[in-house]
């Protein structure tokens, strides 16, 4: 688990801006799951954080200095040079956030990557489709609680998995049909209660016994989309899958998949979740930290069960 002395807040002078630059104040930072697979010196899908380097993740903000024509002063953007207070970066690393009548801050969440993250996973990667019995780990999380929604809107029954009684009450509003609560008792025998007959498709957040409750509940030719695996990003402990054979009978097909995968289809994601927000299918919950100082104590919460929906720090 990182600690407080595994970061450092550090003064930097402002850079000038170069040709087709912006300098953006940035208003709202993300903290996500897959930052902290970042911070091992390991080969990935993207390179390790470096040391001695400001970090970078999800970030919103307003440009407030302009070298470029298609970003002027006083337009909202969102860019990827979070964990900190200003940006300077190229306009075309800055996308403009969509009109589609939300906070600014809903652009990291249910309509940012988390959102697209669901949207995908669900419905491309787990070839999700109306009348399945449909899993989802993590719940409560900024991911799951969007997998919930959609599957709901999409005329799916959606068991969700949740840790604690308000978490679980809260996934049970946004339409899940039943909810395992893991604290209450093993994943297996409340997701076997829930689904007796077994399920179709499993959205993963969490991995361990999450997803081995998932293989011994699939059904024939079961679709398991693999988005992340948060029980172990912080213990190498080795997964231990009693029915991992299950994927042999059962003809199970287990997909990772990464959401950058799907960036060229952004318009069907938002095309969808726009049509949903305007049928108020759509309901989000944000944990919100204050100040550039508390990036690392809303980080750590991710992997505490800290947050209900989205984890932001607001500047």
């Amino acid at each position: 688990m990182p600690e407080d002395d595994n970061f450092a807040l550090i003064d930097v002078p402002s850079a000038p801006l170069g040709a087709g630059q912006v300098r953006v104040a940035n208003r709202w930072l993300s903290v996500d799951p897959y930052m902290r697979g970042r911070m091992n010196d390991v080969k990935s899908y993207v390179p390790p954080f470096a040391l001695g380097e400001p970090m970078q993740g999800g970030a919103i903000g307003e440009v407030v200095e302009s070298n470029s024509p298609d970003l002027p002063v006083g337009a909202k953007v969102q860019h990827m040079l979070g964990w900190r207070e200003e940006a300077v970066l190229d306009a075309a690393e800055a996308q403009q956030l969509p009109p589609l009548g939300v906070e600014d801050q809903a652009y990291l969440g249910q309509l940012g990557m988390p959102g697209m993250t669901a949207y995908f996973g669900l419905l491309e990667v787990a070839s999700a489709k109306p009348g399945d019995v449909v899993f989802v780990s993590a719940a409560a999380g900024a991911v799951g609680s969007t997998v919930v929604q959609i599957a709901k809107a999409k005329g799916m029954t959606v068991i969700g998995a949740a840790g604690g009684a308000d978490k679980c009450a809260w996934v049970k509003e946004l339409g899940a049909d039943h909810v395992v609560d893991y604290k209450a008792g093993p994943v297996a025998r409340g997701l076997m209660q829930a689904a007796p007959e077994g399920i179709d498709v499993y959205f993963d957040n969490v991995g361990g016994d999450h997803l081995d409750a998932a293989l011994l509940a699939a059904r024939l030719h079961a679709r398991f989309a693999i988005c992340g695996m948060i029980d172990i990003y912080n213990d190498a402990k080795p997964q231990e899958l009693r029915y991992l054979a299950k994927v042999i009978g059962a003809r199970i097909n287990i997909r990772g998949f990464i959401v950058s995968d799907f960036f060229a289809q952004m318009g069907d994601f938002y095309r969808d979740m726009g049509g949903w927000l305007k049928e108020g299918k759509l309901k989000r919950h944000e944990t919100v930290h204050e100040g550039i100082a508390a990036m690392p104590e809303a980080f750590r919460g991710l992997f505490t069960g800290g947050n209900m929906g989205k984890m932001l720090v607001r500047l």
